[in-house]
């Protein structure tokens, strides 16, 4: 067996007091992970083109308020 699926078993034998626990810890670390990957992306420049595109669309008239 995996440490995936050992963590995927030991997830199904939680009670739901503390699945409800695991599942809040789990969101803010997946949270955590992802934007420390999108800082490292654009400060890598990754995220250059994505920026100039958008702001070409603004300037040209294309976007609207949300």
């Amino acid at each position: 067996m995996t440490t995936a699926e050992d963590i995927e078993k030991a997830v199904e034998r939680l009670p739901p007091g503390e699945l409800a626990r695991f599942r809040t810890w789990f969101e803010a670390f997946d949270a955590d992970r992802f934007d420390a990957a999108i800082e490292r992306d654009a400060r890598g420049g990754k995220l250059d083109a994505f920026a100039e595109e958008a702001i070409e669309a603004y300037r040209a008239g294309k976007s609207r308020d949300l």
